[in-house]
This record gives C-alpha cells, sequence and structure tokens, in this order.
C-alpha cells in the first residue's frame, strides 16, 4: 500500500534545502539515514499537501498498516534506528489534520499542531544521529517545533491559499481567509495585525530554538555541529522576515548562499563557547506525547 523509495538523497537536495546544506556536516551514516527519514517525511507530506482531495483515509489506513505490518518499508527503518513507531503514527496524525480547513485557535493549539507534524520529526532524527539520554528526548521535541514555528511563520500566505491559517484566531481578530490570501489587500491596519501575529510566531519560536540547544550537550560529538548549523541557518528564515519590520510580505523568505554562508561561520564560532554559554532548559509547554519513549 504504501510505495515509496527510502534514498531520496536527490529529494533532500531539491525540497530541504536548509538541512542538505547542514548535512554536510554529518558523518556519512547519520547524513544517509536523516536523508532517508526526511524521504519517508516527505512521502507523506506530499500525499498530504499536494492533492486537493481529502486524503484522511489513505493516512488512517497508512496508520493502520504501520501498526500491523512488521514488513513494511516504513517499521524496518524504524526498528532498524530505534524508533517506536508510534512516533511516526503521530506525525501522521498531524497531517490528518491538515486534510480539513485548520484554523488554530490559541498558543496551545499552535504547539500541540507543531509537535505532531515537526517535533515528531527531531525526537526521530535525534534517534537517528545516536542520542541516548533520556532527557534530550524534550529537547529534541522543542527543536523541530522551533523549526515549524519558522515554517509557519514563512508561509502565511501560501497556506492561506490551502485554506489553511496556522496564525493563532487570538493573536489575528478580526483577520479573515481573504484578507491573508489577497495579495491586492493593502489595508495597512489588518496588514499590521498579521505582521504583528507572524512576529509573535518567530518571538516563540526563539524560545524552542533555545530548548532545542539546551539538549546539544546529549548529542554524540560527531552531529552536534551539523544539528547546530542546520537548527541556526533554519532559524535565519524567521531572523530575515523580521528584518521587515511590521510589513505582512506575502512572497517566501528564503536564504540565498552568502546568508547562509554567514550562518554557517557564524555556528562555528559560536559553537565552540557551547560549554561557556550553557543553555538551559525552560519549560514553555505541556507534556506531549512520547517524549519520554
Amino acid at each position: 500500500m504504501i510505495d515509496l523509495q527510502l534514498n531520496s538523497s536527490i529529494d533532500l537536495k531539491r525540497e530541504g534545502k536548509s538541512f542538505y546544506w547542514a548535512s554536510y556536516f554529518l558523518p556519512k551514516n547519520s547524513k544517509k539515514n536523516a536523508g532517508i527519514l526526511y524521504s519517508i517525511c516527505r512521502y507523506f507530506d506530499d500525499i498530504a499537501d499536494k492533492n486537493n482531495e481529502d486524503k484522511t483515509s489513505y493516512l488512517k489506513d497508512s496508520i493502520k498498516e504501520i501498526k500491523n505490518n512488521k514488513r513494511n518499508k516504513v517499521n524496518i527503518f524504524l526498528k532498524k534506528n530505534e524508533i517506536n513507531n508510534s512516533i511516526f503514527i503521530d506525525l501522521i496524525k498531524g497531517l490528518i489534520l491538515d486534510q480539513n480547513k485548520i484554523r488554530i485557535k490559541d498558543k496551545e493549539e499552535l504547539i500541540k499542531y507543531s509537535y505532531h507534524v515537526a517535533g515528531t520529526v527531531g525526537l526521530m532524527m535525534s534517534k537517528i544521529i545516536g542520542v541516548r539520554h533520556k532527557n534530550a528526548a524534550k529537547s529534541a521535541i522543542d527543536l523541530g517545533i522551533g523549526m515549524q514555528l519558522t515554517n509557519i511563520a514563512r508561509d502565511v500566505y501560501e497556506d492561506s491559499k490551502m485554506k489553511r491559517i496556522y496564525l493563532p484566531s487570538n493573536w489575528i481578530p478580526d483577520i479573515s481567509l481573504d484578507n491573508l490570501n489577497d495579495p491586492n489587500d493593502t489595508s495597512l491596519e489588518k496588514n499590521k495585525k498579521i505582521s504583528n501575529a507572524i512576529h509573535k510566531v518567530i518571538n516563540l519560536s526563539e524560545k524552542f530554538y533555545q530548548n532545542g540547544f539546551a539538549g546539544l550537550k546529549y548529542i554524540p560529538f560527531s552531529t552536534r555541529l551539523g544539528i547546530f548549523v542546520a537548527a541556526n541557518v533554519y532559524r535565519g528564515i524567521g531572523v530575515k522576515i523580521k528584518f521587515k519590520k511590521k510589513k505582512y510580505v506575502r512572497e517566501r523568505v528564503y536564504l540565498n548562499t552568502f546568508e547562509k554562508l554567514v550562518i554557517t561561520i557564524k555556528s562555528i564560532l559560536i559553537f565552540i563557547f557551547i560549554p561557556l554559554i550553557n543553555y538551559q532548559y525552560q519549560k514553555i509547554r505541556n507534556s506531549l506525547p512520547n517524549e519520554n519513549l
């Protein structure tokens, strides 16, 4: 039923550009398995996003398949990397949420959604790179959430064209779907409200990145720099959006090669002094499923 390829490094280069950039700092085996995990996640993400029709039934059937068929390619890969399949099932549950018109109500719902579609990926990635410490899971989840919040801040306009609003509704009162997806809407007051909400998402992501960095000490040294660079490059997208000040930018914000290079160099320099920085984990969310696996 699930027909996917598990050797999709080309997809990582084309679709996961920020992580592909940082993957040069990963050992060969970690890079290979990270690419496979990415290809699996991309397969299901494409099923959920790149079709106009509701794919809920297919995704629910996939959950049953992953639960019950130990010979399924996904299950084989997860078992090989000591990943509990309930983590991956939580990811698919997040994709099911996207099959209907989605409107996030508040910050708590935003965090829970971000856990499902990205915190789970952070947790699975931590297993792939050999993290074993029991306290590491919450930082891995939070790093994934931070990166998803960057995603949400970047893709407000594109998401609205798919009738999805991830900005919490209590952060954008009186803002409609039309206000978000109309490229000709020049209302300064409404655009400022949208921009303020985007900035709040970015500010929230910063707290999750800091929690993610608090878990760096649990990551094997050979892969630590790669994860730090990947997080900072992705974080740089949010920083670039904030430079736009209080303007709702409808074009998707990217980092060019020079900007990635600058962030990478800065990350390497900061990485040298991480023991002195001593990032501390701060409780900023409720407990989430699977963080104790």
